[in-house]
């Protein structure tokens, strides 16, 4: 299963106690970290946020674009927004129609129609 990795560069500045984190090219891209680690993860987990119910994704600002103020520091953080998804994605009850002889059969055999049809959603989606 090939990967979708979405990077994109986040500036982080001293705020106090706190990490500052800016991502300046998605709209909403602000949060804060305790430390750098927790500011990295906080970044992680917000690019995912934003841009886990989108198909189009912003583009990513070329280094040279950034202007930095002196005490910000640039880095780049990555998420792969497929495994974002199945980590987080909600769940949403969708009423399908399907034969009435497929139906017994996948009661009487104890199918989850729910998981088959996710599954085949993702075969025909490439996901």
């Amino acid at each position: 299963m090939s990967k979708n990795i979405l990077v994109y560069p986040v500036i982080l500045s001293k705020d106090g106690d706190y990490i500052f984190v800016q991502v300046p090219d998605i709209a909403g891209g602000f949060t804060q970290g305790n430390d750098l680690k927790d500011a990295i993860v906080m970044a992680e987990d917000l690019i995912g946020n934003l841009l886990a119910d989108v198909s189009v994704y912003p583009k990513a600002s070329a280094p040279a674009d950034i202007k930095l103020a002196t005490d910000e520091q640039l880095v780049y953080v990555s998420v792969d927004i497929d495994a974002f998804r199945r980590k987080y994605g909600k769940l949403v009850r969708k009423n399908i129609t399907i034969p009435e002889y497929l139906n017994r059969l996948a009661k009487d055999q104890k199918i989850n129609v729910s998981q088959v049809a996710t599954a085949a959603l993702k075969v025909k989606l490439g996901i």
